[in-house]
């Protein structure tokens, strides 16, 4: 009798211990998760904060250098592009960040012809106290942008990392969790980029 009830004892303590391990893991995953969520509103953050700026950057232009709205024009619909796609936290697949992150190097593209156009066609306008303070505005949301893209991948490395170590995978897997997608440098990043500042036109 006194057999039985250790063994029953041992057996309860064993399934007890494995059940709160499981917890363990469970609220390890929903906090790794959640951080991975919030790195990514910051993202969305400082992008929207680069959408916004973009009417700011054609109506400065726009007075001035109506023959090249083919230019602006393309920014505009680039911010089009980019903010139409939209992804919720809790499905930051691989594919979808890569999708995401192809709309915003398009516009951080035509953002930068626009500019170069402003500065090269327009010295005048270039050296306006409006546009240079929003290329210093553009600039500084460049460097959030940079920023916090690289804290998000911060966070995707520390996630993903705990969901894909045994015996966590088990319970990650059980429990649905997927792994996420890493921002990456845009194509063409591994050259040199030329850069040409002409003021005395």
């Amino acid at each position: 009798m006194k057999k039985s009830i250790i063994v029953i004892l041992v057996l309860v303590a064993v399934v007890g211990g494995v059940i709160m391990w499981a917890v363990g893991v469970n609220n390890k995953l929903v906090t790794e998760e959640e951080t991975v969520a919030k790195a990514w509103s910051q993202v969305e953050n400082v992008y929207q904060r680069r959408y916004d700026l973009i009417p700011q950057l054609v109506a400065t232009a726009q007075g001035n250098a109506d023959r090249e709205m083919a230019t602006f024009t393309a920014v505009t619909e680039a911010r089009a592009r980019a903010t139409s796609v939209n992804i919720d936290a809790n499905n930051l697949s691989e594919a979808n960040v890569a999708a995401f992150q192809k709309a915003q190097d398009e516009l951080t593209t035509s953002i930068g012809r626009a500019v170069n156009v402003i500065i090269e066609r327009y010295p005048e306008l270039a050296a306006g106290e409006s546009f240079i303070n929003l290329q210093t505005q553009l600039e500084g949301t460049e460097n959030r942008i940079a920023v916090e893209r690289h804290n998000f991948n911060d966070a995707v490395n520390v996630y993903n990392t705990y969901i894909r170590k045994f015996p966590t995978s088990v319970i990650a897997g059980m429990l649905g969790f997927e792994k996420k997608g890493y921002f990456t440098a845009a194509q063409g990043a591994e050259q040199a980029v030329k850069v040409e500042f002409n003021f005395n036109k």
